[in-house]
């Protein structure tokens, strides 16, 4: 939802014809959000769209997210994950989401894919955000294909098919799967639509589908998410058979160091480093920058107590100078209700530094987060007591 888009044929209006070679109709598929009061985009079909087989030989999913059981008993306390310990689940994007913390607004998980998708997949429980933090590859929707590599945000609107291509080599994605909606933040537009020109990032930081024309996989299988559970659907068509589209609602890639981050006279608050707003959540870029330029500044984060928010980060790359013991891969996770900060002796280690390295993606969120079997399974349990002197 960043801009209209026109891509391959359309009609001069909404709802009217368009003939095909043969004198046969065009098929109008209307796309819309918030019932017809949101952003919306319309196809054009070679077929009808709407027509789907049940299919429940289909086998194609993954586990919705269940709290551990123990966790109901466990005392309140900082925690530490490490995701890089997860081994890739050998199978397709579809099948092999594993998720770690979740809560009625986010959920969140790690994917180690190592095929393509051999479906399309169609999300109707909420908006998937990715972060690529390994591998690489091509999402390919009716409106067109879109090709990623690491470090980039992939964007997958609600209800949009579409299957993942990989490249060859590792793949390691966070999921943000945005259960009310994900966009990028209000006050970055102005009247008109136009993201500002103060603004972290400008339009055409944004990369959208390169629309291809309809396209034939010989791909029937359609597997659609509702309410956690997955049905699987057979198609009498391609579903990529679209002759044009246009409108505001298309995934899109958005490349993490296109963030252009601030600095400060004195340490800014994380807010600050926001790049897409959903219900419930924050959700924030730590790129390389430029740090705080008081004399006396201190540019690592103070303690912070967060009485209303968790606090998710997924660490990717360079030196965290507020934690120790956290590399690639790790995920810190701090309640509500209990203070965190820098490890000891961090604090008074940044006096004088003028740049950080650092690249993390950051979820704060207004409901707590509670962890799954899975995210148990890979806990650092020495965490919390690492913040004692």
């Amino acid at each position: 939802m960043i801009e209209r888009i026109v891509a391959g044929e359309v009609p001069a209006k909404h709802h009217i014809a368009m003939r095909q070679g043969d004198g046969s109709l065009y098929v109008e598929e209307c796309f819309t959000r918030r019932g017809f009061d949101g952003p919306y985009t319309i196809l054009y079909h070679q077929n009808r769209p709407h027509t789907h087989r049940v299919a429940a030989d289909l086998g194609r999913g993954f586990a919705a997210p269940v709290r551990a059981q123990s966790d109901l008993e466990r005392p309140l306390a900082k925690r530490h994950y490490r995701s890089q310990t997860l081994s890739s689940a050998g199978d397709m994007p579809v099948n092999c989401r594993t998720p770690l913390l979740f809560n009625r607004d986010v959920v969140l998980s790690i994917v180690r894919p190592d095929r393509d998708d051999d479906v399309y997949f169609s999300n109707g429980d909420g908006d998937d955000l990715y972060y690529i933090h390994e591998g690489g590859g091509t999402l390919r929707t009716p409106l067109g294909d879109l090709a990623f590599s690491a470090r980039d945000y992939v964007f997958v609107p609600k209800g949009m098919l579409h299957r993942f291509v990989l490249d060859a080599g590792s793949q390691y994605w966070l999921s943000i799967e945005c259960l009310g909606g994900m966009g990028l933040l209000a006050q970055w537009r102005n009247d008109a639509g136009q993201l500002t020109m103060d603004a972290p990032y400008c339009h055409r930081d944004f990369r959208a589908p390169s629309f291809r024309g309809p396209v034939d996989e010989n791909i029937r299988g359609c597997a659609v998410k509702r309410e956690g559970r997955f049905f699987g659907f057979r198609l009498d068509h391609s579903p990529l058979d679209v002759v044009g589209w246009d409108g505001a609602c298309y995934p899109f890639v958005f490349p993490i160091l296109a963030f252009q981050p601030r600095a400060g006279l004195v340490h800014l608050p994380p807010t600050w480093h926001g790049t897409f707003a959903a219900r419930g959540a924050l959700i924030c870029s730590f790129v390389p920058r430029m740090l705080d330029f008081h004399p006396d500044a201190i540019p690592c984060p103070y303690p912070h107590h967060s009485v209303d928010c968790d606090e998710f980060l997924f660490y990717c790359h360079g030196n965290f100078s507020s934690r120790r013991g956290v590399g690639a891969g790790s995920i810190s996770h701090h309640p509500s209700a209990l203070p965190h900060g820098p490890h000891p002796g961090a604090y008074e280690a940044s006096l004088g530094e003028r740049r950080t390295e650092e690249l993390a993606v950051m979820v704060d969120t207004f409901e707590s987060l509670h962890p799954t079997e899975a995210a148990l399974a890979i806990e650092d349990p020495e965490y919390h007591d690492s913040f004692l002197p």
